[in-house]
């Protein structure tokens, strides 16, 4: 019997700090692959922006997530980790959540501990729920997965709001209730990382995004300082958009794609990653040669 997801991101992390890039499709998550990723990422920003152009407020819905990261987690072999946002409501709805993420193929959520609306997480304006309500959720979800591989993750996004000492305090309680990693998102240096890495017990989680509060920190240094995860949820999605901002205004300018060729993937780059071939020759298996179809 294979490794379930949940066991295989535990088995990836034994060898640390693991690098884990988010994707935005199937296709960018077979990239990441490709590229050596031993664990890829579901955003629930890159998802709000690129499913349904809105913000990362809440807007994009359970089912939504779950469609989407099971598309992510049957593309690769390699376990997704996704975003839960608060978990989709109360304790109940945590509970359903982590069943549906885990029937879908996922080796892992992260819960937040905001009130709802909530924002991204290196924006100003958050509110957070008690710790009483976010250790209650940790404890749902612990108690819901029917893995006791998959894994859950409490975010905490304490240090946009209040001090460190008490967003170190947060962390210690989600610990407390059965979380197996601690996200502690929008540190605002290197020491508060380092001084999160001294102070909880289990595997920690940074989050490299782009033009956030957080330096940008190597896996390397992370490493160093003892963390055992290190994301990049967005960064793939940021260029990717951004080249295609530009294919688009020159595009519109100049009325051809000539001068494209040399950025654009080819089709020979694209059927190999899906497989092209292999569809080819299950066809040709059942059916004959395409001429021979219907004879």
């Amino acid at each position: 019997m294979s490794d379930s997801p949940g066991l295989q991101f535990r088995r990836a992390l034994d060898n640390r700090p693991l690098p884990i890039v988010g994707v935005f499709n199937a296709l960018t998550a077979r990239m990441a692959k490709a590229a050596g990723f031993r664990a890829v990422y579901q955003s629930g920003a890159a998802l709000s922006a690129g499913l349904a152009a809105v913000p990362d407020i809440g807007l994009v819905t359970q089912t939504e997530f779950v469609q989407q990261g099971e598309y992510l987690a049957r593309a690769v072999d390699v376990p997704v980790i996704s975003d839960a946002d608060t978990g989709f409501g109360d304790v109940s709805s945590v509970e359903r959540t982590v069943v549906l993420y885990e029937a879908a193929g996922l080796a892992g959520l992260h819960l937040e501990d905001q009130q709802l609306p909530k924002r991204c997480g290196h924006l100003s304006g958050k509110t957070l729920v008690e710790t009483s309500e976010m250790v209650a959720k940790i404890k749902a979800a612990v108690s819901a997965r029917r893995d006791p591989d998959f894994v859950i993750i409490a975010r905490t996004d304490a240090r946009g709001v209040v001090g460190i000492d008490e967003t170190l305090d947060r962390a210690k309680a989600y610990v407390e209730a059965g979380a197996d990693m601690v996200f502690p998102e929008a540190l605002q240096s290197p020491d508060e990382f380092a001084r999160f890495a001294e102070e909880i017990s289990v595997p920690l989680m940074a989050n490299m995004t782009e033009f956030g509060k957080s330096p940008l920190l190597s896996v390397r240094e992370l490493g160093e300082m003892g963390f055992a995860a290190v994301l990049f949820p967005v960064t793939i999605f940021r260029v990717a958009m951004k080249a295609a901002e530009k294919a688009l205004s020159q595009l519109a300018d100049i009325g051809t794609q000539q001068g494209l060729l040399d950025d654009m993937q080819t089709r020979a780059e694209l059927y190999e990653l899906i497989d092209y071939d292999g569809f080819e020759e299950r066809d040709r298996e059942y059916f004959g040669t395409p001429g021979e179809r219907g004879e």
